[in-house]
This record gives C-alpha cells, sequence and structure tokens, in this order.
C-alpha cells in the first residue's frame, strides 16, 4: 500500500513523502480541525499545527489501524489540548437538563448552517458535542480526554444540543414564509 510506504520513508527522514501524506490527508485532517476550532482561520492554524505534530510523532505510529485514524487522534488531541491549557473545561454546575432532541429538515438547513452554529458554541459545548455526536465517543472516554466528570460531558452535551436547537428554530421560523 502507497501510504505505508510513504510512512515508512517519513519514518527515515524524507521529507518528500511527508509532503504527500499531507496532500493525501489534508482535507479530512481540516474537516476536523474545523469540528474542532472556533472558526476557519483558528481551523487553518490547527491544521498546521496538527500537521506538524504528526510529522513529530509518525515514528510512534505501528501500523496498528489506519494512518488516517491515527493521524485525526494526534490533531484532536492536540486540539483538545490547547482547550485544556485556556481552562475552557472549568467545572461551573453539573446539573443535567433532560436529553434534547433536534429534527433537523435538511431541505431548509444547509450543511454551511450547521457547520457555521455548532462552531459558535461555547467551547466547551462544541467539543463535547463533536466528540459524542460526530465522533461517536462515549461520555466516559471524553471525560477521560478533557479530564472532566461524566455527568459534566453529558451536561455540556445536552446545553450544546438545547443551543442548537434554538438557533434551527429561529433558522427555520426566519427562513420559511407562512403559508397559510
Amino acid at each position: 500500500m502507497i501510504i505505508d510506504q510513504l510512512i515508512n520513508d517519513c519514518k527515515k527522514g524524507n521529507t518528500k513523502a511527508f509532503e504527500q501524506i499531507y496532500r493525501l490527508l489534508s482535507p479530512k485532517i481540516f474537516g476536523v480541525c474545523l469540528k474542532y476550532s472556533r472558526n476557519y482561520e483558528e481551523a487553518q492554524d490547527n491544521l498546521q499545527e496538527g500537521f506538524l505534530l504528526i510529522y513529530e510523532k509518525i515514528g510512534q505510529f505501528q501500523f496498528k489501524g489506519s494512518f488516517e485514524g491515527w493521524a485525526k487522534r494526534v490533531v484532536i488531541n492536540f486540539i483538545l489540548q490547547q482547550y485544556r491549557n485556556q481552562g475552557v473545561f472549568e467545572i461551573v454546575s453539573e446539573n443535567i437538563p433532560d436529553e434534547v432532541e433536534i429534527e433537523v429538515d435538511d431541505e431548509h438547513i444547509s450543511i454551511e448552517f450547521l457547520t457555521k452554529i455548532i462552531q459558535e458554541l461555547p467551547d466547551r459545548y462544541r467539543l463535547v458535542f463533536n466528540l459524542y455526536v460526530m465522533d461517536g465517543y462515549s461520555h466516559k472516554e471524553i471525560a477521560e480526554m478533557l479530564n472532566i466528570n461524566i455527568g459534566t460531558s453529558k451536561s455540556n452535551l445536552a446545553r450544546a444540543k438545547t443551543i442548537l436547537k434554538s438557533k434551527i428554530e429561529t433558522h427555520n421560523t426566519v427562513s420559511i414564509p407562512n403559508t397559510k
């Protein structure tokens, strides 16, 4: 497989091989950066810093699982560490609201709008929402990754869903004219 050869070449210090890995993976890794960043510019910065870290750590990749999955994990952990360093996960309250269901009418809501409103969430809510909903981590895994309690993870997810639901409802009432 070509990616395996590129990885082995990178481990030997071949920077041209890493350029090829960057070209192959950067669109997918940028998508990850967009999910976990506050905005497009921050996502671009995280992409660059994340790939520097991938380059530094590529020697640690043991060919267990996919390289793409490993690279995504490196970048996610990097971004989460930035938030931990900023104190984003300070615990305020652990009151867990009731589960919020969000129904999306995909005829009236674009992926760009959804991406925008997710990026507008407060950091702790956006990160938990993306880890749980988009990437399928459990609350236990999220709690360990973010160094928070499981209840805090559940609470932040519920609050994120409440905010998103409100923004979607507002968008739908503004976008869809009353036909009565």
